[in-house]
């Protein structure tokens, strides 16, 4: 009995042998036997392939015309980078003991997956994922795409895989036991976690080395570091497990920005290290140009254009790398050191580039070395890189080791250049000491006859004011004084003829004649001299006489008030009164043909010496009628007007002509001493300085306000009380 059993088994496992070998062939090697695949394998080369370049046909226009399909040749089918849908049919017949599978698209970047799944007797099962989506909706936890295939022993299904991406499309489509696809996936993480551990530990070792040299490039490298680990922690699905999560706008964005991130970082790390822009200029230039494309690949990212972004950052990556790999040739052929350790470990990354991509094309086996070899390609270059960091540190140590010594040197040579510089010196020193006590000698007699010249200029400048006063005082004086005068002789004959008349009135008085006689002939005589205008006469000429007399006692007292025998002496006084008292000497200047106008405040008395002050006043009316008289040439239309105001702590006096005005330049002049716009002759310079260091220790301000042509405005400000300034 057992022996017929046998057989029997025999048979059967004959017959189903025979069955499968029938079907693959009437089918085109589309149906795979579940006991194939179990090994672990990828099933592309099993698979057939078709892209929908439309992107509008539904699962049934797809699975109801099988034309549409053509063979894969390729183990893990690449599709490329498309609009396009794309679709993926395979067929599975279980002739295995287990019911339950798991099939595996090990590809985290595609943006959109659906597995359908036809059974025999016409129904189907459809499950829809996507990258956007939490993982925690999927039927297992993880970034691939996993989902589960329930099959009956003997069960033939056809399964129809539908694939959407803005990146390209790589299937790596495995089928296994649940158990067995946990267990490589887990392998897989691990792998993928020592790579991203290795590039943390790098990162973080070269930020601490950072933070101890202060070196920038350990900085750049860092960033560097950064943003490969972002882009290689994208592709393997982490960022969107751990990092943004359900974020779809990052989970549709991130793997181009993290790849051009990740490439400016790359060509900004290689320019500060092989130091391009000194040793290859042109290149620094076409980095410079290729960091900008990855920016401008960013900006149609944010625009939502992710397929050209995409394609745009794949190709500018591929030239930019020519370019940093001709860039450190370049340096290194210009003997910089550093510039080795750069090519060798950008080398090694770029052949693990290589690799990565040619197994795409089935050139190089699909497996684990070629799967990761990005990923094993820039850990090695890191730490390869993070060596040559130290060598670079090494160099330009070793460089200031030496640099120092030839410091040494040299300042050892100065030393004793300076030592003998500083025995010459010091004989020049006595040298020169000898002449300059000789030319002290000179310069102190010379200091000697400057203070005496000095002082004949402000005595020259005294007398040129007391000459001024002078002339003013006998003019004013001499009107009133010619005017008594004149009045004395007219006085003296009205009184000779008063005497007489008194004289006549007594022999009339004395004659025998009757009162109506002696009455006639007093009227007679009356009549005779005009009596009556006589005695007006008298009044008149005794009032001019008055009048003279008084106002030459007005001079006089604006004489007293303008001089001030007690200028050095700190007294209230009527400002207001002083610039009266000057008007008194300078009136003869105005000569009736300079309109003066006076709009004088009730302004209170102030603490000053008076003296001084009037002198300032002399000094800039002087100086105002000497500018309208320029301008008009001893005609009318000048004018002269003084003002004084006052607030709660200041008096405000402006002095203003219609006269030449000044430029900018003599604005600037006006107060130092000896710069004078006068004649020759006409005026020692001397006069405005006096005025401005009189204000200043009044402590008060003199402003001018001026246009050339137009006339100048002197604003004086004076304060009502004096701080007291204290002396040590």
């Amino acid at each position: 009995m057992t022996s017929v059993n046998d057989v029997m088994k025999i048979l059967k496992v004959f017959f189903l042998l025979l069955c499968l070998t029938l079907t693959r062939s009437a089918f085109g090697q589309q149906l795979i036997p579940i006991t194939e695949v179990l090994n672990g394998d990828y099933i592309g080369n099993e698979v057939l392939v078709f892209q929908d370049s439309s992107a509008s046909l539904s699962f049934d226009q797809v699975r109801s015309t099988p034309g549409y399909f053509k063979p894969n040749k390729l183990k893990v089918p690449n599709l490329g980078i498309s609009q396009s849908t794309s679709w993926i049919k395979f067929k599975l017949f279980n002739n295995a003991v287990r019911e339950e599978f798991a099939l595996n698209l090990s590809n985290p970047i595609i943006d959109q997956v659906v597995l359908y799944i036809l059974r025999g007797n016409g129904s189907v099962d459809s499950i829809y994922s996507d990258k956007f989506t939490p993982l925690s909706n999927r039927q297992f936890n993880h970034q691939f795409y996993l989902y589960r295939i329930g099959l009956k022993n003997g069960e033939t299904v056809t399964c129809y895989l539908k694939l959407n991406s803005s990146q390209q499309i790589l299937a790596p489509i495995t089928i296994n036991s649940a158990e067995r696809t946990l267990a490589l996936i887990s392998s897989s993480d691990t792998q993928a976690g020592m790579y991203l551990g290795i590039m943390i530990v790098m990162l973080l070792y070269n930020l601490f080395v950072f933070l101890s040299v202060r070196d920038r490039d350990y900085l750049i490298y860092c960033h560097y570091i950064f943003w490969v680990a972002l882009t290689q922690a994208t592709l393997l699905g982490f960022s969107h497990r751990f990092l943004w999560g359900d974020n779809v706008w990052l989970s549709q964005h991130m793997m181009t920005f993290c790849g051009a991130m990740s490439g400016i970082a790359t060509i900004r790390f290689a320019q500060v290290f092989l130091k391009t822009q000194k040793f290859a200029p042109r290149l620094n230039m076409a980095l410079n140009i290729t960091i900008i494309a990855y920016l401008v690949s960013i900006c149609f990212l944010i625009a939502d254009f992710r397929m050209i972004a995409y394609q745009m950052v794949n190709l500018i990556a591929v030239t930019g790398s020519l370019v940093v790999i001709g860039a450190a040739w370049t340096v290194y052929r210009k003997k910089y050191k550093p510039a080795r350790y750069f090519l060798i470990g950008w080398s090694i990354f770029f052949a693990s580039v290589i690799i990565f991509v040619v197994k795409d094309y089935n050139i190089l086996p699909y497996n684990t070395l070629t799967i990761h070899a990005i990923e094993i390609g820039s850990a090695l270059e890191a730490i390869f890189l993070s060596f040559a960091l130290a060598g670079k540190i090494n160099i330009l140590k070793k460089e200031k080791e030496i640099s120092q010594a030839e410091a040494l040197t040299i300042a050892k040579e100065n030393e004793r250049i300076i030592r003998e510089q500083n025995q010459i010196l010091e004989a020049r020193v006595n040298e020169r000491t000898l002449e300059l006590s000789a030319s002290n000698a000179e310069l102190n007699q010379t200091l000697v006859d400057l203070k005496e010249a000095e002082s004949q200029l402000v005595e020259a400048e005294k007398m040129a004011s007391l000459g001024q006063l002078t002339a003013g005082i006998a003019h004013e004086i001499n009107n009133p004084i010619n005017f008594v005068t004149s009045n004395v002789n007219p006085l003296k004959r009205d009184i000779d003829i008063l005497l007489q008349t008194i004289d006549t009135f007594e022999e009339v008085s004395q004659s025998d004649s009757s009162a109506a006689e002696k009455q006639q002939q007093i009227d007679d005589f009356k009549e005779e001299i005009d009596f009556d205008y006589l005695k007006m006469e008298i009044g008149h000429l005794l009032k001019g006489i008055h009048e003279g007399a008084s106002r030459t006692a007005e001079i006089v007292k604006g004489l007293r008030i303008f001089s001030r025998l007690d200028e050095d002496d700190l007294k209230q006084a009527d400002i207001n009164e002083g610039i009266d008292s000057t008007l008194v000497i300078v009136n003869n200047l105005l000569n009736n043909k300079i309109e003066l106008q006076k709009n004088y405040g009730p302004i209170p008395v102030i603490e000053c010496y008076p003296g001084k002050l009037n002198q300032v006043f002399l000094n800039i009316i002087s100086n105002a009628i000497h500018a309208i008289n320029k301008k008009f040439d001893g005609q009318n239309g000048g004018k002269l007007t003084i003002s004084t105001e006052n607030d709660e702590d200041n008096v405000y006096i402006k002095i203003s002509d219609n006269g030449t005005g000044m430029t900018e330049a003599t604005r600037k002049k006006v107060f130092e001493p000896f710069f004078t716009t006068k004649d020759v002759g006409e005026g020692t310079g001397l006069g405005m300085s006096i005025a401005y260091n009189t204000i200043r220790r009044h402590q008060g301000e003199i402003t001018i306000n001026t246009s050339p042509g137009i006339g100048t405005e002197f604003i004086i400000e004076l304060p009502i009380i004096m701080e007291a300034i204290e002396t040590n």
